[in-house]
């Protein structure tokens, strides 16, 4: 079996999905605190970061992983209500028309197609469903008795976890994938371990650290 691996921000958005969830609970004037604690602590890490003195994976990471904050104490269907309104409307005028082209292009040519994204696993399956897509791999969020706690469940789906993460999942559902002639498309380094995963990776509207690494390595550049 032949899969083709996206990643979502940036490869088949304009737009940090991210920005979805906090708008759907700005609009109704909801977790107010939990989005001032939220941007109180990652937006001076934002300027530590600019200034070299964290790296862009650990930056990442903390701001994919603390995104459970604002789910804490809702049920799933709770969140499931999230979810729906960013894939079905808030994304809407964002999507790249010409990367969505790509996947169907792999849908109809029978591949496995799997979205791989830092953003929370449930949200990730909702929009692969949006999409068509079989499946969708994200951070996933720590549930007890049907709730979420407010703690993402190690580790968040980045850099390197993107990769181990897809193939855990490959693995658990029985899928025997061929990677030498799978597909990755994606759009930064820090998906470069996805990228490097399968037998043809693809950059997809490669940010100013990717470019170049595709470049050395004779990657196809898309769009061209």
């Amino acid at each position: 079996m032949r899969a083709a691996f996206f990643d979502v921000d940036g490869t088949l958005t304009t737009i940090r999905v991210w920005k979805g969830l906090m708008a759907y609970f700005n609009r109704r004037g909801e977790r107010r605190g939990v989005h001032a604690l939220f941007l109180g602590l990652h937006y001076p890490m934002f300027i530590v970061r600019r200034l070299g003195l964290l790296n862009e994976s650990s930056f990442r990471s903390r701001w994919a992983a603390d995104l459970a904050w604002y789910f804490r104490g809702d049920t799933l269907s709770q969140a499931a209500q999230v979810w729906d309104w960013v894939a079905a409307e808030f994304l809407t005028p964002y999507w790249r028309a010409d990367s969505l082209a790509l996947l169907q292009q792999h849908r109809e040519a029978g591949d496995l197609v799997l979205l791989v994204s830092s953003g929370p696993d449930g949200l990730v399956r909702r929009i692969a469903q949006q999409l068509g897509a079989e499946h969708g791999i994200g951070t996933r969020f720590e549930q007890v008795d049907g709730h979420y706690t407010g703690r993402s469940q190690p580790p968040v789906c980045i850099d390197a976890h993107k990769a181990s993460l897809a193939q855990a999942y490959l693995k658990q559902a029985g899928f025997e994938v061929d990677l030498a002639e799978s597909y990755a498309y994606a759009d930064s380094t820090s998906d470069l371990n996805l990228l490097e995963m399968a037998g043809h990776p693809v950059a997809t509207y490669p940010d100013a650290g990717l470019r170049p690494i595709a470049v050395e390595r004779g990657w196809r550049i898309f769009p061209a």
